[in-house]
């Protein structure tokens, strides 16, 4: 595979000025960056937007208030599965509003971004900006993106022979531990945000903090002051490990199993995006549960490309990487997480070969 210089990524994960339309005009990104603008796709939707922010944060309150009206009582733990969906949908809006989709400037996403992030569900709108930003620079580079590193699950051969500690204990056996795994995601987007607040790259560290507190002091106020020890505990061990599963099935079909870089291995921005990217296929049901997210090579072509405009964008992406050469992998869901646990067998196999041997 050829490799390029490094191309500079914009706050948001685009591509910085230089591979953009009309700005040398030259790259195999930029022409296809045209033909998006041709065809209308970078526009802004406000309507789209203000109707999912009412209709997400409508849910928001119902959730609330059902669990007012209903008191003391095990049918909370319905209510408690239903939040977790909506503090999915909430995630997944901040996703939006973090890629300046939403609107334009800066301050505004900012704003937003942390209402629904920080006070709605408790992530820090900060911290998952600078993760997901070196992820979208770099997606399944094993040295540059966050989110294939060798933290607690492996992701390559190498990093499986080199794991030490937890990621060695699990690396064997992650495949059937992955899902299990995903309810505890909910709980460490928790502890990841409250840790970050030490991080120097947080800008607005007083008022993320103040949000972060305010959403956990309200949350288990609530709880405690409506139901009994048990009951607020189960309420809040299920909400938290639905919404984690629900996350984390959000996130594994993107790019878990595709294939990935080390060292200076560094194509060009459009072969960087879609060769690392799966998207996945369904209908209207699936573009509303992944938030979009099921068009993952043209979200990270054009980040900042609003959600409903993806779909579109499917077929002029697809028809111009066949027109280069470029591999384009698209799967169904069920098929999409085959492929990622079965990347992630595989590339245990070191460590259960090592442990075979003992």
């Amino acid at each position: 595979m050829t490799t390029s210089s490094q191309v500079s990524v914009t706050s948001d994960g685009s591509p910085a000025a230089a591979e953009r339309p009309g700005a040398g005009g030259g790259s195999d990104f930029a022409r296809l960056s045209r033909r998006m603008a041709d065809a209308g796709l970078m526009r802004r939707r406000p309507g789209y937007y203000a109707a999912r922010i009412g209709s997400v944060t409508t849910l928001y309150v119902a959730g609330w208030v059902a669990f007012g009206l209903l008191g003391d009582s095990w049918a909370q733990l319905a209510v408690a599965a239903f939040l977790a969906f909506v503090f999915g949908q909430v995630a997944l809006l901040a996703h939006d509003l973090a890629h300046r989709q939403v609107f334009r400037r800066r301050r505004p996403s900012e704003i937003m971004g942390m209402l629904f992030g920080n006070l709605g569900v408790g992530m820090s709108y900060g911290w998952w900006m600078n993760k997901h930003t070196r992820h979208h620079a770099n997606p399944n580079h094993e040295d540059l993106d966050p989110d294939v590193a060798p933290d607690i699950l492996v992701w390559s051969t190498d990093q499986a022979r080199a794991s030490r500690g937890l990621a060695r204990l699990i690396g064997g056996h992650q495949a059937l531990l992955f899902f299990p795994l995903l309810t505890l995601e909910g709980f460490n987007l928790h502890v990841a945000s409250l840790r970050a607040l030490r991080s120097p790259y947080l800008k607005r560290r007083t008022l993320e903090g103040a949000l972060l507190l305010l959403h956990i002091a309200g949350l288990l106020s609530a709880l405690f002051l409506v139901l009994p020890p048990g009951k607020a505990v189960a309420f809040l061990a299920l909400n938290q490990c639905l919404f984690g599963v629900y996350l984390g099935c959000t996130f594994a079909p993107n790019h878990k199993g595709m294939p990935t870089f080390t060292g200076d291995e560094r194509p060009d921005f459009l072969r960087r995006q879609v060769l690392t990217s799966r998207n996945v296929r369904g209908g209207r049901f699936t573009d509303v549960m992944l938030g979009g997210l099921n068009y993952q090579i043209e979200h990270h072509l054009f980040p900042s490309m609003p959600t409903p405009h993806l779909r579109r964008a499917q077929a002029v992406v697809r028809r111009y990487c066949a027109e280069t050469g470029v591999p384009y992998h698209e799967t169904g869901l069920i098929r999409s997480y085959r492929e990622a646990l079965t990347h992630l067998h595989r590339v245990g196999e070191p460590i259960r070969r090592q442990r075979r041997r003992r």
